[in-house]
């Protein structure tokens, strides 16, 4: 028999979409386990991220059934790549089973926007499932941006460029800054670590970035900053790769030392093409990077040396005059040198 979700319909009749009622009494008890939850924008404490995404609060509240026609994306989505492979199978186990654990929308006008459970609306998609089981949740636009983000970085399957963006995301919303302001602020707070500067001014923002991090439970503040910071900062197309899985993060910033945009891009390739490691990048790396004058000035030294030693240019008579005038002028610059 087909999943439950599959076979129901919306009304051809209805106006304007709403959940499927459920008990009064059970209704009045998920809400009045919600209503901490429930607060404004102007009077969150958005204290309810952060906190293991609210398991059990979640459990208490019944699933209802909603048209998926009426659920909408929100405009910013913390999470942008999906795994091909990871995502076949669960649509695959969407249309055996149906969708097992109910999305988590917020009312939006006529509306119900999405929060969390983006795989499951797709693998819906896909199997062109007609509604979907989900808890109804009233929340400001802060809570959800931060639910959201929240419930992103505790997946396992995250990639290195999703996870450092998403926590600067989070950040700087529970900061009431941007990206720029956090790094600002955890280059600050590094400094005042080492005892360079006071903190006398930035204990609250502390506090709060301490608390993030502990939720995360993944790095240290400094590690964040020396460690994944940089990420952000490689080219465009390293960067990409990085994103959709296609390379590992220790390959990407080997490959990322190469100044020239060609080679960069042609050992890119090679390394996903022929799954380099990482010695075999770093190797290529070392001999496509250009030298230094001084590398360049000291291997002229030894090439010299070494084919006046094949030549034998003493043993040449119209030579010898120019070699001697030659050792003439290196024997004083060791003399001066010395």
């Amino acid at each position: 028999m087909s999943p439950r979700q599959t076979t129901r319909r919306p009304s051809a009749t209805a106006s304007k979409s709403k959940p499927k009622k459920v008990d009064p009494q059970t209704q009045e008890s998920s809400l009045k386990a919600a209503l901490p939850l429930l607060e404004t924008e102007e009077g969150a404490t958005d204290e309810v991220a952060g906190r293991d995404l609210d398991k059990k609060e979640d459990s208490a509240l019944a699933p209802n059934f909603l048209p998926l026609s009426v659920i909408i994306l929100p405009a910013t989505q913390p999470r942008r790549y999906f795994d091909p492979k990871a995502m076949q199978s669960l649509v695959e186990s969407v249309r055996r089973e149906g969708i097992l654990q109910p999305l988590l929308v917020r009312p939006i006008g006529d509306k119900y926007e999405l929060v969390a459970g983006e795989r499951r609306y797709k693998a819906a998609q896909e199997c062109s499932l007609s509604e979907v089981p989900v808890t109804v949740r009233v929340m400001s636009d802060t809570q959800a941006i931060q639910y959201a983000l929240t419930e992103n970085l505790q997946r396992e399957d995250l990639n290195p460029v999703e996870e450092t963006e998403g926590i600067l995301d989070l950040l700087a919303l529970r900061l009431s800054t941007d990206r720029e302001g956090v790094v600002t602020l955890l280059n600050k707070l590094s400094k005042a670590q080492r005892g360079l500067v006071a903190d006398n001014d930035i204990r609250q923002e502390k506090q709060i970035v301490a608390e993030v991090f502990a939720s995360i439970g993944k790095m240290s503040p400094e590690a964040f900053r020396t460690h994944r910071l940089p990420l952000l900062n490689l080219p465009s197309d390293i960067l990409d790769a990085l994103r959709y899985g296609q390379i590992e993060y220790t390959k990407a910033r080997e490959i990322a030392k190469l100044e020239s945009e060609e080679e960069r891009s042609e050992l890119l390739h090679d390394a996903i093409e022929f799954s380099l490691s990482v010695a075999e990048i770093r190797k290529q790396v070392v001999a496509k990077k250009p030298k230094s004058e001084f590398q360049q000035l000291q291997a002229r030294w030894e090439n010299a040396y070494k084919q006046s030693k094949k030549s034998k240019l003493w043993e040449q008579s119209d030579k010898r005059d120019v070699l001697e005038s030659l050792l003439t002028q290196l024997e004083e610059l060791l003399v001066e040198k010395g």
